[in-house]
């Protein structure tokens, strides 16, 4: 599963992701796309931090998606430093702890700046670790992504090597 990281529309981690699973593809692998976009609000009523739980159509379809995926590529654009909320949001919301332990994790980060969300990965890599899940060690991160991002595609070449790069090393993890 890719994970598209924020709920901005549109976003260019939207199409980093998409450009992304349309590489896999050359591989043979077909990946789910999870935009977080898509992350209905109303589990902030009924699902997150709520016990019991108050069923929700639209989240146990997410929960559902998420419990069948064994791999998880996630595309993390810096947020303050960080990584956005929202991404805090969907993995509080899952259940824990069967949701996301013993899989297996990949991150590429991004962002306008020049650090390329590399504190953004490393703060996620720990919620990830406290999660249980196994992460992938090469970690490309694109910076100044606004002068190489566009409606479809992505105008580095260094870019699209480094994505090849973390595919193969990926598929073997």
């Amino acid at each position: 599963m890719i994970v598209a990281s924020t709920s901005r529309v549109p976003s260019r981690s939207r199409w980093v992701a998409e450009y992304y699973q349309r590489s896999l593809k050359e591989f043979r692998v077909d990946a789910d796309l999870m935009a977080l976009d898509q992350v209905p609000t109303s589990i902030l009523d009924t699902t997150l931090y709520r016990k019991p739980r108050i069923p929700n159509e639209s989240w146990d379809a997410i929960q559902q998606r998420v419990h069948a995926a064994q791999k998880f590529i996630f595309i993390i654009p810096e947020y303050n430093g960080s990584f956005p909320g929202i991404l805090k949001v969907w993995i509080d919301a899952l259940e824990y702890p069967g949701s996301l332990r013993g899989k297996k994790a990949c991150m590429l980060g991004l962002s306008d700046g020049t650090q390329g969300s590399a504190l953004a990965m490393s703060h996620f890599a720990d919620v990830l670790n406290y999660a249980g899940v196994h992460t992938l060690a090469f970690r490309p991160r694109f910076i100044q992504i606004g002068q190489y991002v566009t409606d479809g595609g992505l105008g580095n070449p260094d870019y699209m090597k480094q994505i090849q790069i973390q595919i193969d090393q990926f598929l073997a993890f």
